[in-house]
């Protein structure tokens, strides 16, 4: 399932769980009125049993609209399935067999790295975009960003369990960048689109301390000026 479809199916689902909630309410209030004018002492005016009534269905219509919250965990904790395509059917030769299995490992790359962006990308409708991302056989992928421009990705693992690798490419000759946030890649199209250097704003925020900070906040400055121009 796509992240738009996602979304969308998302939304419908929370519309209908929150129509379902005013009903509820409704339905609450009215029974509320309805017991609340019937249990009411015969003795009483109409006006104070209308007023009794009135103040019942409070009642009933807060005491149903509380189990939102049970609601909502329900839906927390029971996402909307994902759709998936049906497996291919069985190879009859090996050559078959080989091209499923190209086929597989170059979506469960892309699918790998748009799981593992949560590490530069805390939203959940850019990098996470499974639909973007491009596997290869490598088990490697890449993610498109502009003419010129290529998110890639790569995983190893390690001592300490996976590791991932993520890295700026551009097709103009530039070194490879280490990529660890947002910011940089914003950082580097923003600098070429304003026609500077990029390396010093995208370089690994492990190799700089200060002087890394230093180079962003000059670039930025050399943008907004080349903007503004």
């Amino acid at each position: 399932m796509t992240a738009t479809l996602r979304q969308t199916a998302n939304t419908v689902a929370n519309s209908m769980i929150e129509g379902a909630s005013m009903a509820s309410a409704l339905i609450g209030g009215a029974a509320g009125a309805y017991l609340g004018y019937q249990l009411a002492p015969t003795a009483w005016t109409d006006g104070t049993r209308i007023l009794f009534a009135g103040a019942v269905a409070v009642v009933g219509a807060v005491a149903i609209d509380g189990l939102a919250p049970m609601r909502r965990l329900m839906r927390t904790r029971s996402p909307l399935p994902s759709t998936r395509r049906s497996a291919p059917a069985p190879a009859a030769t090996l050559d078959e067999a080989l091209a499923q299995v190209v086929v597989a490992t170059e979506e469960d790359a892309a699918r790998r790295a748009a799981g593992d962006a949560f590490r530069i990308d805390d939203g959940d409708n850019f990098l996470r975009d499974e639909d973007r991302w491009r596997g290869y056989e490598n088990g490697e992928a890449s993610f498109y960003l502009a003419p010129g421009v290529v998110l890639h990705h790569r995983a190893e693992v390690g001592k300490y369990g996976r590791k991932n690798h993520f890295t700026l490419l551009t097709g103009d000759g530039e070194q490879p960048v280490v990529i660890t946030g947002m910011e940089q890649i914003r950082h580097h199209l923003a600098a070429r689109a304003a026609g500077l250097p990029v390396a010093p704003a995208t370089a690994s925020s492990e190799d700089g301390g200060d002087e890394h900070k230093a180079a962003i906040t000059e670039l930025d400055n050399h943008i907004k000026a080349a903007l503004e121009a």
